[in-house]
């Protein structure tokens, strides 16, 4: 089926069931809630140590419900709106993100994804190979820096979740919601944080929750990346570009283990999710059961997924992300 009269058989599975919507809530905050106790306990007495491992777990419930958060921003989460909004304010305040001002940059996100024209907003920084070729040397050495693992992974993800979200970068002057979103989260933020750094001891507080945070941001940096950084992904200039081909040309379906796939609530079937925003993640499972020839379309298993990690380029004659070493001869550090 072409992608759009897909998008429009898709709207059947976009009704949210308001008790599984609260059940995957519950389901993903009280198990993050015990496993920061628990840090908090084997801290106290046990060691670091057994923190540390804790804190695997917790960020991918951390993750999860960032996630559940994305589903309040795209309405599927309870059928009004505003239920959803204000679901998605107070899980942003434990996400670190302020949830209006992201929900509308996402937006943006989905309205041009694949759309090499509107590069810059949601995603991440992708040159062809001909803008890299004409960057200086300096110019390409910091854009081989930010595509580096350690960087897109690491350092980059916790900057962005603990300092750039703190303020709407790229939205400074576009209007009062992106300010009020921001430093409402921001003040909600640090009220939590001093009343749990009041509870457990400063030090305590950021020995569990800086590991935590770490973790989680990488982790969904890390999702978001697989969902459109793969070698079959689609874009084009404007004149070319279609929102139903990009969506669901561009986007993946990461194919991950059953545990894996419950923990980032189906964001794998991001092919879906970009053709139909509207679906609940707990629906997409249906949309692959009653539509087989999307199981596998843009496939991607975890071990496929490791190899996407050096494809940084977007080369418009072969259409397809290539690494480093795929640009012109003059263009190679």
């Amino acid at each position: 089926m072409a992608p759009r009269p897909l998008s429009r058989a898709l709207a059947a599975y976009r009704e949210p069931a308001a008790g599984r919507s609260i059940a995957e809530l519950v389901l993903s905050l009280v198990p993050f809630v015990a496993l920061w106790a628990g840090m908090w306990i084997a801290l106290t007495i046990v060691g670091y140590w057994l923190a540390l491992l804790l804190a695997v777990p917790a960020a991918g419930f951390l993750v999860r419900l960032f996630l559940i958060q994305h589903d309040c921003g795209h309405g599927s989460v309870f059928r009004t709106q505003r239920a959803n909004n204000w679901l998605g304010r107070i899980l942003g305040v434990i996400t670190l993100t302020p949830y209006d001002h992201w929900r509308r940059t996402h937006a943006l996100h989905h309205a041009g994804s694949g759309n090499l024209c509107r590069r810059g907003i949601g995603d991440v920084a992708t040159l062809t190979v001909r803008e890299y070729g004409e960057r200086s040397p300096w110019g390409r050495l910091r854009y081989r820096v930010y595509r580096s693992a350690p960087v897109l992974f690491g350092i980059g993800p916790f900057f962005v979740f603990v300092l750039q979200h703190r303020l709407p970068i790229g939205f400074m002057g576009a209007g009062r919601l992106h300010w009020v979103s921001t430093m409402g989260t921001n003040a909600a933020i640090l009220a939590g944080a001093l009343g749990l750094a009041y509870a457990v001891g400063f030090g305590t507080f950021l020995m569990i929750h800086l590991p935590i945070i770490f973790l989680g941001s990488g982790a969904g940096v890390w999702l978001f990346y697989i969902q459109h950084q793969f070698e079959s992904t689609h874009w084009d200039a404007d004149d070319r570009w279609q929102h139903h081909d990009a969506a669901l040309h561009g986007s993946s379906y990461y194919d991950l283990p059953a545990p894996l796939r419950w923990l980032s609530a189906n964001v794998g079937i991001h092919h879906v999710h970009h053709l139909a925003s509207r679906i609940p993640h707990y629906r997409l499972p249906e949309v692959l059961r009653d539509y087989p020839e999307l199981r596998t379309l843009n496939r991607l298993t975890l071990r496929q997924s490791l190899r996407c990690v050096a494809l940084t380029l977007w080369d418009e004659d072969k259409r397809r992300l290539v690494p480093f070493r795929a640009a012109a001869p003059q263009a190679a550090l």
